[in-house]
């Protein structure tokens, strides 16, 4: 497996591990935690991902006795990152991608807006992540597609994942969580608002985000729910920043700072299990959350709204949210696509703004 991370402009590539650590039934993902702790403690870096799916195994009420075609989690284990920048041999060659469909039609799509209305109304939940697939095929070089994409919609978050089986291309706007020694990080993502066409209405589309009831209200409870889940492992629980608009090429996103300090040798089980997956990827009450979110959607998210990122041996650790996330195999890809909804939400709006944050591969390709 190689991976190359492209975290806040730090990059980080590893080829060549020693041992793959991979898990695709609930029943063994604790045993791959385990693994994951021997490799630490063996002076390893464990890199790779989680995918959403390991979130229901890891809460017991949640968990199904399923085998997963895609793995719940696969990491490698290396010696050390590679001191170039990038991978050996790799070029940038051409791709395309064609044959663009989305795996829920819009009829669909807005009767589950409905339904999701529905459970808000009836008190179930206050917020539900909500996400379909754009489906496609493509060919060419994938490595060069990342660049490619990476190029024409920088993010702080970025990375690139290939194995025998498959290719993730996630170009992220969203950290899950960053540790260093006794403090750690995380930054949810709600609030979305389309870029201006001009100067002035670029900067008034940033400040009525900014200042916008809706997405202040869906932020607030994912940051709500961020700081309890900090807080089952963690102390001094802050929220230095609040309501933070991040300005994109197609976008303006609203994110928020949520700080702890938790013990310096947590297992990374323990963390895991009380944070992933983000509550900005599922909703709040997180748990009923994600029992709607698997009755309602048509397929499982699979890397989608995962997590992806590297594990050094002092157990400081670094993981984005894999959103705006592609995932190919030998012909075919996905890509999900979602948004936080509330009780004031409307099934074009959201629709709308799905297709918004699409949008940077259209206009990429």
């Amino acid at each position: 497996m190689k991976i190359l991370f492209e975290f806040e402009k730090k990059p980080l590539c590893f080829e060549h591990p020693v041992e793959i650590i991979s898990c695709h039934h609930p029943a063994e993902l604790a045993r791959a935690f385990q693994k994951i702790e021997l490799a630490l403690s063996s002076g390893l870096v464990v890199a790779g991902f989680c995918s959403y799916e390991a979130g229901y195994a890891l809460e017991r009420k949640l968990r199904v006795d399923k085998n997963h075609d895609f793995p719940l989690l696969y990491m490698g284990c290396y010696t050390a990152p590679a001191k170039k920048g990038s991978f050996s041999g790799h070029t940038c060659a051409a791709s395309a991608l064609k044959d663009i469909t989305v795996n829920t039609p819009q009829k669909e799509y807005f009767s589950d807006i409905d339904a999701i209305r529905s459970h808000i109304a009836r008190g179930d939940v206050y917020q539900i992540t909500y996400c379909i697939k754009m489906k496609f095929a493509w060919e060419g070089d994938a490595f060069g597609l990342y660049r490619r994409l990476f190029r024409e919609q920088p993010v702080p978050y970025a990375a690139y994942l290939e194995t025998g089986g498959f290719k993730i291309l996630s170009l992220s706007p969203e950290m899950f969580l960053k540790k260093t020694g006794s403090f750690i990080k995380t930054k949810p993502m709600k609030g979305t608002w389309p870029r201006g066409g001009n100067l002035l209405t670029d900067v008034a589309a940033g400040l009525r985000l900014h200042f916008d009831e809706k997405n202040r209200a869906e932020n607030l409870m994912i940051t709500d729910l961020l700081r309890n889940d900090l807080g089952r492992y963690g102390r001094d629980i802050s929220v230095p920043v609040l309501f933070e608009v991040a300005k994109y090429n197609l976008l303006y996103q609203m994110t928020s700072t949520v700080t702890a300090a938790v013990r310096q040798d947590i297992p990374v089980y323990e963390l895991f299990s009380s944070l992933f997956p983000s509550g900005s990827v599922t909703g709040a009450p997180k748990i009923r959350a994600m029992e709607i979110i698997r009755e309602l959607e048509d397929e499982e998210r699979r890397i989608y709204t995962g997590a992806i990122g590297y594990i050094l041996p002092n157990r400081d650790m670094f993981f984005n949210i894999p959103i705006r996330t592609l995932l190919l195999s030998d012909k075919t890809g996905e890509m999900g696509i979602g948004g936080g909804i509330v009780w004031d939400s409307t099934p074009q709006g959201e629709w709308d703004e799905g297709i918004l944050k699409a949008s940077f591969i259209m206009k990429t390709l």
